[in-house]
């Protein structure tokens, strides 16, 4: 098949397992790890722990990705729509919260099929970097409870120069704007886990509290009440980052509140992070 799926329009050729698009993936999904994760913010990790499916690949080619080990590769298993559907089925069992989808954009297709086979009678969280099409967020409607996309830059001439990607500011803010369409703003239930709803992560970057500080003016400016948003601070120099003049450390005290204040002000509900998140402990193992 000749690939325009994600925002790259690569016009790439595709097999089931042979890709020579940007992500160089085929259609069929690879998966790194399926199991239950406990990182993620409380309203989507619980008590019972995430039911996360990473795949390998990418998208973007972010210098700083704490997933650098999967994301710039594909290593990891090939699974049918079908056995990713089973997946979905023994981690309901388990007795994780919800299903968690983790940078799935370039298997979309396969994905939505997974979850037509198989939808799982607890949320469905698509958890994103944000750089999304319409095609594959209408692939995903309707099949999708909660979206968990970042909102990484308010500078494009950033996102090419950190995730090598083009026109993300707009695409970012298009894809979120689907989003909020689809599933509508935050729903909770009674023990304060996400059923329904888009809950934005933002990752503060070193050096750059500036542009923090821009992101969220700028989704406030841009949906208003409408949003939950997660502050991050839990970077740590990863990947291409390690030796990098600016990404080469995480960020300081002094930066965190700069920007928390920010937030705070703005009037955002949400979540933020102790400082003493920036650890590996939020990398998971890969057992591929």
């Amino acid at each position: 098949m000749i690939c325009n799926l994600c925002p790259r329009k690569c016009s790439a050729q595709r097999t089931e397992h042979v890709g020579k698009g940007f992500c160089q993936a085929g259609t069929l999904p690879v998966v790194a790890r399926i199991a239950p994760h406990y990182g993620e913010e409380p309203c989507i990790s619980g008590t019972r722990g995430s039911g996360t499916v990473f795949f390998s690949g990418c998208t973007m080619r972010c210098v700083f990705c704490q997933n650098y080990e999967i994301s710039a590769s594909n290593k990891g298993t090939v699974l049918t729509p079908s056995e990713l559907a089973e997946g979905y089925r023994m981690l309901e069992e388990s007795g994780v919260h919800n299903i968690n989808l983790v940078t799935a954009d370039h298997f979309a297709e396969a994905v939505a099929e997974s979850l037509r086979i198989y939808r799982p009678h607890i949320p469905v969280v698509y958890n994103c970097g944000g750089y999304l099409s319409p095609q594959i967020l209408s692939l995903l409607d309707g099949l999708v409870d909660v979206y968990l996309p970042d909102f990484k830059y308010s500078d494009d001439t950033l996102a090419l120069k950190f995730s090598r990607a083009p026109h993300y500011v707009d695409t970012a803010l298009a894809a979120i704007r689907e989003m909020l369409f689809q599933v509508g703003t935050p729903r909770f239930d009674s023990d304060g886990m996400m059923t329904k709803g888009v809950l934005v992560r933002h990752l503060i970057l070193p050096a750059h509290t500036r542009q923090s500080i821009e992101a969220l003016k700028l989704l406030k400016r841009t949906f208003g009440d409408e949003l939950t948003v997660s502050l991050m601070c839990q970077y740590i120099p990863w990947g291409e980052a390690k030796n990098h003049p600016k990404l080469g450390r995480t960020i300081t005290k002094r930066e965190y509140s700069k920007v928390k204040d920010v937030l705070f002000d703005l009037g955002f509900d949400g979540f933020t992070q102790d400082l003493s998140s920036a650890t590996s402990d939020y990398i998971p193992l890969w057992n591929f």
